[in-house]
């Protein structure tokens, strides 16, 4: 290993993303279990791009222009979607104040958390 591996390593380790944001602004508003519930969803999220990797779709991909434009393109179409969807959507944004005063129920709560978990994982990347 070089030194340029190690600080970018280092630098990509530290660098907050999207499922480290998640996981503490659950653990700040549900609590010490729901951001443990947080960080195993986030985990989870990696096994769809394990998945790619082992079934060669990720080599596809790399390799085949055409696909990786089909896959990017249907990308943008969703988040123009997502994006229409917010423009559409008139309703002014309320804040609950419930949320933070109820605590995590493991049997009930965790689901949600966790697929929002996996979720955040297979969106950012």
């Amino acid at each position: 290993m070089t030194a340029e591996f190690l600080i970018t390593a280092l630098i990509v380790v530290v660098a907050s993303g999207t499922g480290v944001i998640y996981t503490l602004t659950t653990g700040l508003t549900r609590g010490g279990w729901a951001s443990g519930i947080a960080a195993f969803g986030c985990t989870l999220g990696i096994i769809p791009h394990m998945v790619a990797a082992i079934l060669g779709l990720a080599a596809l991909l790399h390799t085949s222009a055409l696909a990786f434009h089909l896959f990017k393109y249907a990308g943008l179409v969703y988040l123009l979607y997502l994006a229409w969807s917010t423009l559409k959507d008139h309703r002014p944004m309320t804040v609950d104040d419930r949320a933070t005063a109820q605590p995590v129920s493991l049997l009930i709560d965790s689901p949600s958390i966790i697929l929002k978990g996996l979720l955040i994982r297979v969106r950012t990347h």
